[in-house]
């Protein structure tokens, strides 16, 4: 599997000596997995000496997209590179890989030739030092973290959280929990948490729920703060910045 998924990723033809590095395995090792996926059905294309195509994967069934949704989808991979770490922007390319392998060759070169790109802020984001892999983790897992927080002022605090979602965004990556301390919703700056490890405290499987209040205590709060005067009403935005956000994590 590991070297399906190498052949998948790498740009054609991939060199043997590529595929035993990747995969970790030794050249003769490589040449006798070669043969057994061939065995088993797999075309692969090329010898030793010259490199190896994937040309067909039955462990993949065949998609089809239209010329939009490929460029959609090879726009919002590389964003990545922009808004998440580099464990999120690798998995986005791998997934991104493994989708490109099951398309027809026409829409293949498309992928291979998207004309949509997309470029880094000027503006650096500032660096996160905690695991983000573990933060994610809670989150799926629906456990409890303790962290140590530092805010705009300076003053250090530590705190066990429940952590609801990620939103990422050019500027920053911005953590939606629910406070123990407080007993109350609260947003953190990811960059600005200096130590994270898991808690003692699951609270499975309320994260939905929590999320749905999060939405309308915000929304309501963002009505009350920003009511539109009556000469600008038919020009103001009237969904909450917030509602777009959570909505996408919940």
């Amino acid at each position: 599997m590991r070297l399906l998924d190498t052949l998948r990723r790498l740009p054609k033809p991939v060199t043997a000596a590529r595929l035993a590095s990747e995969t970790e395995v030794s050249a003769r090792q490589l040449y006798r997995d070669i043969a057994t996926l061939r065995a088993g059905g797999v075309l692969i294309d090329g010898t030793a000496g010259y490199g190896y195509t994937l040309i067909e994967d039955p462990a993949l069934p065949p998609q089809s997209f239209s010329r939009l949704e490929i460029e959609a989808l090879m726009l919002a991979v590389a964003s990545l590179g922009d808004l998440g770490d580099a464990a999120l922007t690798a998995a986005g390319h791998s997934a991104l890989a493994r989708i490109v392998a099951t398309l027809p060759d026409r829409q293949a070169r498309q992928a291979a030739h998207a004309t949509m790109r997309a470029w880094r802020p000027v503006e650096p984001r500032a660096p996160i030092t905690i695991d983000l892999n573990l933060l994610r983790t809670a989150c799926w897992d629906e456990t409890s973290v303790r962290i140590g927080y530092r805010d705009a002022r300076g003053q250090r605090s530590e705190r066990e959280i429940l952590p609801l979602g990620l939103s990422y965004s050019p500027r920053t990556l911005m953590l939606v929990a629910w406070c123990l301390l407080r007993e109350a919703f609260r947003t953190f700056e990811v960059p600005r948490i200096e130590t994270l490890v898991i808690g003692d405290t699951s609270f499975r499987p309320r994260r939905v729920q929590l999320l749905r209040d999060y939405v309308v205590l915000r929304t309501a709060e963002w009505k009350q703060r920003d009511q539109p005067s009556p000469g600008d009403a038919a020009t103001r935005d009237t969904k909450c910045p917030v509602d777009r956000v959570i909505e996408r994590l919940s």
